[in-house]
């Protein structure tokens, strides 16, 4: 695997610094990742092997630091992080290169962001991949309030809340601003309705780890659309179905049929 960091350019959108990377073929078919909470466009799709997987397949390759993340301004405002607001950072990077249409590919919280992206913008979204997100996106995924506590604790070692040390510890792995982060994950948690899930009528393909214990059903989410299909990624949890090689192998012959129309 290639996994080098790729160049990280950057732009303005609403009065913040915008990091992105625009990799693999220029010519190429469009495709724009967004990661997932406290991850980073180079934690989420560069070390996992997505821009080599999707670049030697010809495809071009462009990969957003959200708002909070990576090498992207760190407002501390948690309305700064509301899912339309995030997608308008994503849809403006796309304007920002002068790209038309895009395939999507979102993880868990980019997911979300993809969705709302697509809704305010359907004529943008050639395709939808949603990874790590399945029913949840319109039930909700639990209580999310002890992952921004932890995130605010003075250390690891005074979370006791599971899934907040998991975060936490992820957090400190990444050298992420947790201030932000905790903003972010207090902003960012708006639903999709069920209807408005029903009007995205382009191609989409939505994987979900077995074992993943935060997404929900990918098959009760596709139910919802008019042009979806669910993917169970297997044995994997929410933290691993993302590089897995069936979920890639999943995404490499969804987009060839898109691509056939």
């Amino acid at each position: 695997m290639n996994l080098n960091t790729p160049a990280f350019s950057s732009f303005t959108h609403d009065g913040l610094k915008i990091a992105f990377f625009d990799e693999g073929d220029p010519s190429g078919v469009p495709v724009l990742l967004i990661h997932g909470f406290a991850s980073t466009a180079n934690v989420n799709w560069v070390h996992p092997g997505w821009l080599k997987t999707l670049g030697d397949a010809g495809y071009r390759v462009i990969a957003i630091d959200n708002r909070g993340h990576g090498a992207s301004d760190k407002p501390h405002d948690a309305e700064a992080y509301r899912p339309w607001v995030m997608a308008g950072d994503a849809i403006a990077l796309l304007d920002h290169l002068g790209i038309a249409e895009a395939n999507l590919m979102g993880y868990s919280m980019g997911a979300r962001i993809s969705v709302f992206a697509a809704l305010a913008n359907p004529h943008r979204v050639r395709s939808l991949v949603l990874g790590g997100l399945g029913i949840g996106m319109t039930d909700g995924v639990g209580d999310w309030d002890p992952i921004a506590d932890a995130l605010l604790a003075p250390s690891l070692d005074a979370v006791t809340h599971d899934r907040g040390r998991m975060f936490r510890a992820f957090a400190e792995q990444t050298k992420s601003d947790r201030t932000a982060l905790a903003a972010c994950i207090r902003g960012s948690r708006d639903l999709v309705a069920r209807s408005d899930m029903g009007k995205l009528d382009m191609p989409t393909l939505i994987g979900v780890g077995t074992k993943d214990d935060i997404a929900g059903s990918p098959q009760e989410l596709a139910a919802l659309m008019p042009a979806a299909e669910a993917l169970d990624i297997p044995g994997r949890d929410h933290m691993l179905a993302v590089g897995d090689k069936v979920f890639k192998q999943a995404v490499l012959a969804f987009y060839a049929k898109v691509a056939e129309g």
